[in-house]
């Protein structure tokens, strides 16, 4: 039933909001990420394996996997601010708890609420289309995303500078620092965005599997997604190991720099939404995930060249990201009722893929080293393509 006094309270998006979201997002999304260039340093402090160690992104991943499937729901049912503003509160003590981890036990729990709280970006960017003009809908979930793409990478970055300067511990609490200061911000500068779903908590999650029932499009996307996720994950878990070994014999701060790089191949992606716009978004999807398997071929031929791996990096990350802007343009477009309980089925299914990644890529190289990464990293995005190709000639034989 249409509530009046939702629409009047409907604000205006402002470049002011679009900002504020942006950055935002890509402030958040980095606490998934700092963990990645400290592995080596963490299992080092703690006196276990590199493939345990891994096992801390791992968690990370399957906690903000949970995170999203139980709390984005929940944007269709209270103000979006308050849950936002509320959520924030749980990050800054989940960071906190990982500073201070006594053993990789503490570190291990604390990774996976550090995940699971940390979903504001995925309850952020629904937001945003919701109060997007229709024709300016596409542009808008751009702006945002690359915001969330940029801080995705450069986390690295800082994490990888600030662990080798500072420590692992210093990290996670100059993160909590950092969303407390961005709790202030968005308390006084993002809009409020109130429910329109009416129905009960059991039938908005009972409408998660009806939604992944009837539309395929929703499948696609998902599966696609979450298998050159897996293949991000890989990458970025293990190369620092690799990087600390000969002939490269760096530190943490040489692999969060390859974020800056990454940086350049996520911005070419938040471009790519418009060609999708244009052209065939499904033949511009094939292209991107065929990036991906390349720059596996090249981190595989040339592992032992600086060169090779930048490029290697530049390849991959537009290739996964410039997937990933096409898989979340598809799915806003399916149901706009939906929007928040869409991108659930699908960032569930994004995350756990990225999880698996983790996992398969940390027990490769504990057997196989480097090279097993590549076999992982090949093996996903091949699967991913193969998906993509089945779908596209199911598709054709129908029509």
């Amino acid at each position: 039933m249409h509530n009046p006094s939702t629409a009047l309270a409907t604000p205006v998006l402002t470049r002011l909001h679009l900002w504020v979201m942006a950055i935002s997002t890509g402030m958040v999304v980095a606490n998934l990420y700092y963990n990645q260039p400290l592995l080596g340093k963490i299992a080092a402090d703690f006196g276990i394996t590199e493939a345990k160690a891994g096992s801390i992104s791992m968690l990370t991943q399957v906690g903000y996997a949970v995170g999203m499937f139980f709390i984005i729901p929940l944007g269709d049912m209270f103000r979006r601010k308050r849950l936002i503003m509320a959520d924030f509160i749980l990050i800054v003590i989940a960071l906190v708890l990982a500073a201070f981890a006594g053993n990789i036990e503490a570190l291990m729990l604390a990774s996976f609420f550090i995940g699971a709280t940390s979903v504001v970006p995925q309850l952020l960017i629904p937001m945003a289309a919701h109060l997007s003009k229709p024709e300016e809908r596409g542009r808008t979930v751009g702006f945002v995303m690359s915001g969330l793409l940029i801080g995705i990478l450069l986390s690295r970055t800082l994490s990888g500078f600030v662990g080798e300067h500072l420590g692992w511990r210093a990290m996670f609490l100059i993160g909590a620092g950092l969303m407390v200061a961005l709790w202030l911000a968005l308390y006084f500068l993002l809009p409020e965005v109130h429910p329109s779903y009416k129905g009960t908590y059991k039938e908005l999650m009972g409408s998660l599997a009806h939604l992944a029932k009837e539309e395929p499009l929703l499948r696609l996307a998902a599966i696609r997604g979450a298998l050159c996720y897996a293949c991000f994950s890989a990458f970025w878990t293990t190369l620092v190991f690799l990087l600390e070994e000969p002939p490269f014999n760096a530190g943490s701060d040489v692999a969060g720099s390859f974020g800056l790089i990454g940086a350049f191949g996520a911005l070419a992606a938040s471009g790519m939404g418009r060609l999708t716009d244009k052209g065939n978004a499904f033949r511009i999807t094939t292209l991107t995930i065929l990036l991906i398997v390349v720059s596996f071929v090249i981190f595989g031929v040339f592992s032992g060249s600086i060169i090779g791996l930048v490029v290697g990096v530049i390849l991959m990350d537009l290739g996964v990201q410039a997937t990933h802007i096409a898989n979340q343009t598809l799915i806003f477009s399916l149901r706009p009722e939906a929007r928040n309980r869409l991108n659930t089925v699908y960032m569930v299914t994004y995350f756990t893929g990225g999880a698996l990644g983790t996992y398969l890529a940390s027990q490769a190289w504990h057997f196989w080293q480097w090279n097993g990464v590549v076999a992982t990293g090949l093996l996903c995005s091949a699967l991913a393509l193969s998906v993509h190709v089945s779908f596209l000639r199911r598709n054709r034989v129908k029509s």
